[in-house]
């Protein structure tokens, strides 16, 4: 077995720990384009959680992406509908996978620079405690797979 292959091919993040906790700040909420992908089974939780009927859920907080997607609607300026500025996120407890998972995404974690180039938006990157290898490689597993 050749030690050193793997040692180069093992991500940077199962090398040294990386530390992150979620300030709350809203800047993964916020950006024209930053779309939040959901399933169907998504929206029913959030539509529950909010208590409204599914017309109204589908009609004020749902749109179809140009790729046919399923995604959360946009205010003008192109914050998430659910993100509050004073209060944060108003489904929180019910948010999807996409939100929980986050800093967690592959596109991030591929590369120590790919991660250090988040940290210029998400300030509660490499903030706090070491997070576990287990938790990473979780948010990793509940990701839809890519097309």
């Amino acid at each position: 077995m050749n030690t050193t292959k793997l040692a180069v091919s093992e991500p940077f993040f199962q090398k040294a720990p990386v530390c992150f906790e979620c300030t709350q700040c809203g800047h993964c909420c916020t950006g024209k384009d930053a779309y939040v992908f959901i399933s169907l089974k998504e929206a029913e939780k959030i539509r529950s959680f909010l208590g409204l009927t599914k017309a109204w859920f589908n009609r004020r907080y749902l749109i179809r992406h140009s790729d046919g997607d399923l995604v959360l609607s946009l205010r003008d300026n192109g914050d998430c509908i659910f993100l509050d500025k004073d209060a944060g996120c108003r489904i929180y407890t019910a948010r999807p996978v996409q939100c929980s998972t986050y800093p967690f995404w592959p596109e991030i974690l591929k590369s120590k620079k790919a991660w250090l180039r988040e940290k210029t938006r998400c300030e509660g990157i490499n903030r706090g405690q070491p997070v576990s290898l287990h938790k990473i490689q979780n948010a990793l597993e509940s990701l839809p797979e890519e097309e």
